[in-house]
């Protein structure tokens, strides 16, 4: 079982029919794997979330592989070059929903470590793999509430390395220290129905929220700093109306999210909307869903092993960002103060027809070699 290349273990990964969060069999056949290299694993299962805490050591340093196992849905099958959960190779493109974000990184993880000790069995450190699926869903039931249960605090993780698919156009272009903090609201506000033709009898939502709106989208929240470009606010849906041309709405409805940086926190802009509506003397509500803090990995260790690691064996030199969505590092930063996130190319994913390539694959398992041999030797 522990003697198939990247490809074939990557495969194996893409039939598993893992929708999130659904696994479909991938952190059993995972496991199976890491157990033959000698890992001591667990299993924390929470609703339909199936969580996988792998060990191999006892000593310090702890070094840790991040990721998950489930996937986004497919879309539109009729548009695919070939079916997603089955690993295909058109004009040296490998397809298959998962293959870049993130199930290509985890079969890299799997085969660098089996490559590391096959050489250093005996190495003075530890090694262990956190896998989920429950990332591309809610993300409650997965990495966030191991970490919140304390299921690993005991590993006393030193770095941490999630295979979130990190590079832009070429491999080894990107690495993250950091992802900015996620931040969203519902605005209802209040008016009063009526007939178009007697205005004074109606308060139209759209025409007394339109100056406020304004307001909302022109203030700058704060300016950034080295790390994190500038907090941004944007509305994602704005809706009024009954679908008749001669009715004043009675409501307003908004829902806006911020990405936010390490200059501010969920707190201060929730009282900076709150301020805003309330100079407003409209009649309105608001309800938040905060999705996690932002989070920045300032010790340079991990991240100079990685950055080493990548001009080493790609000869490029990585930009360091905080850019994209929010991952899985919003949580594991809670325990452990080097988290670095390198993947592979993510212009496909959470598309139709995602795809990578064996290349990109194999030299993302030489870098992840490296950085383990450079952390323990």
């Amino acid at each position: 079982m522990n003697n198939e290349n990247v490809v074939e273990i990557l495969s194996k990964l893409i039939s598993c029919k893992s929708i999130t969060p659904e696994d479909d069999g991938c952190q059993e056949f995972i496991e199976l794997y890491l157990k033959n290299l000698g890992f001591e694993t667990e299993t924390k299962k929470h609703g339909s979330v199936i969580n996988l805490i792998a060990r191999y050591g006892k000593e310090s340093p702890v070094f840790a592989y991040a990721g998950h196992t489930d996937v986004v849905p497919t879309g539109d099958l009729d548009k695919w070059l070939a079916n997603p959960f089955e690993l295909t190779e058109i004009d040296s493109k490998l397809y298959g929903r998962g293959t870049s974000d993130m199930k290509g990184s985890v079969a890299c993880i799997l085969i660098s470590i089996r490559e590391f000790l096959n050489l250093n069995k005996d190495f003075k450190g530890s090694i262990v793999v956190i896998l989920t699926s429950d990332e591309e869903g809610p993300a409650q039931n997965g990495i966030k509430k191991l970490v919140n249960d304390g299921d690993l605090t005991k590993h006393n993780i030193d770095m941490c390395l999630i295979g979130e698919p990190s590079c832009k156009k070429i491999l080894g272009d990107t690495i993250k220290n950091g992802r900015r903090g996620s931040l969203s609201g519902k605005i209802i506000v209040q008016g009063i129905q009526g007939h178009v033709a007697y205005p004074h009898n109606a308060m139209n939502p759209i025409h007394a929220f339109s100056s406020t709106l304004k307001d909302l989208v022109n203030k700058k929240y704060d300016k950034g700093n080295k790390y994190f470009p500038p907090t941004t606010f944007q509305i994602s849906n704005l809706n009024s109306g009954v679908g008749a041309t001669n009715i004043i709405p009675g409501q307003l409805s908004m829902d806006f999210n911020f990405r936010y940086s390490t200059e501010t926190t969920c707190e201060e802009l929730m009282s900076d909307i709150t301020k805003i509506m309330d100079s407003s003397d409209l009649k309105y509500s608001i309800n938040w869903h905060h999705s996690g803090d932002p989070y920045l990995t300032e010790k340079k260790e991990l991240l100079d092993i990685c950055v080493s690691a990548t001009k080493e064996i790609l000869d490029v030199t990585s930009n360091i960002s905080t850019d994209g969505g929010t991952s899985d590092g919003r949580f594991i930063a809670k325990i452990c103060d080097q988290v670095i996130e390198f993947g592979l190319i993510n212009e496909s994913i959470h598309k139709i027809n995602e795809h990578t390539t064996e290349n990109d694959l194999r030299n993302t398992v030489k870098v992840y070699s490296q950085i383990l041999k450079n952390i323990f030797n």
